[in-house]
């Protein structure tokens, strides 16, 4: 099993010391005492990864970098690549790792470079990402200096791929936990940054879920948000009435203009709009490191502006909120 002890002692007795009394057992809850099928599969692979030294990391590259073809013999390329790829399907990135690359279903350097404009420099900052998937973003916000990175999702499977990573570049600043936002401790106010990118349309409340990531941001803090929108006016938000681009959690998708509402509605200031672009299938695809269906299968054949379903084709906006 992966050991967060170090993480309980990094934060016991300073801003973190609520979260890191109950972060055993909420891990132990949520991820430890669970059944998930591939995870004996997955924590195999990441015990058979081979052993061997980066010459070099790259955190501030479009694909993160570790090492380079020369540290690995072709014995333990092969070993590294046949391990990785029991960790199928890899959707963050992209990655490489001593000349193997992983060319993941999202082209997530193109988000972070959209969100670059509206982003407060990081240096000297504690950062919490929800929702991170295999923790692509959290080596990006790394590399951009912040002090302490932590990503939560509760797919085991992206925090196995996470810990593949974490193998190599042995960074203690930077974890991604098997939890939710709803173990994160109520009105914590211990981040300076918090980035919640692909999950505000897969909450039930998404007022709730603003008023979470409202809840962990000290006072100053900005909220980095990123979600789907549609076009229209203040009023008006898409509720599908069945699936949402084959996605049967998708149950609220505002306009760009109701979604800044609501965040000066619930008290933040500096509220602004930073990107709107709609995604593009060249950004979210199939790749053979994740072979099943993506975008170009959820839209219309005849008329990529709509969803299979007729819906607006995904649209996303990025924005920007200080608390």
């Amino acid at each position: 099993m992966i050991d967060f002890q170090p993480l309980v002692e990094r934060w016991s007795g300073g801003p973190l010391s609520r979260w890191a009394d109950c972060l055993q057992v909420e891990i132990d809850r949520h991820f430890h005492s669970r059944r998930y099928g591939d995870l004996p599969q997955w924590l195999a692979a990441l015990e058979s990864l081979p052993d061997i030294t980066p010459s070099s990391i790259d955190l501030n590259n479009d694909s993160i970098r570790v090492g380079v073809a020369e540290d690995a013999s072709a014995e333990q390329r092969e070993q590294l690549e046949a391990a990785l790829r029991e960790l199928h399907p890899w959707r963050k990135g992209p990655f490489d790792l001593f000349g193997v690359h992983i060319e993941t279903e999202w082209r997530s350097d193109w988000k972070w470079n959209r969100l670059l404009p509206g982003l407060e420099p990081l240096a000297g900052r504690r950062v919490l990402d929800v929702g991170c998937g295999s923790g692509y973003h959290c080596w990006r916000m790394l590399g951009a200096g912040a002090e302490e990175v932590v990503g939560i999702d509760p797919t085991p499977l992206f925090v196995v791929q996470f810990q593949a990573l974490q193998r190599y570049i042995e960074n203690p600043a930077a974890w991604v936990l098997p939890l939710g936002i709803e173990q994160v401790p109520a009105e914590l106010e211990a981040f300076d940054t918090v980035f919640s990118m692909g999950v505000l349309y897969h909450r039930r409340s998404p007022i709730g879920h603003l008023m979470e990531l409202r809840d962990t941001l000290r006072n100053g803090g900005q909220l980095l948000l990123e979600t789907l929108v549609i076009e229209g006016g203040g009023s008006d938000c898409l509720v599908p009435e069945g699936r949402y681009a084959r996605m049967g959690n998708v149950w609220f998708i505002p306009s760009c203009e109701l979604l800044l509402t609501w965040l000066r509605k619930l008290g933040f200031r500096n509220v602004e709009l930073v990107n709107v672009e709609t995604t593009s299938t060249d950004e979210q695809r199939s790749t053979e490191w994740m072979q099943f269906h993506s975008l170009a299968d959820f839209l219309d054949p005849d008329d990529h502006g709509k969803t299979l379903e007729g819906y607006p084709a995904p649209r996303r906006a990025i924005v920007s909120a200080t608390k």
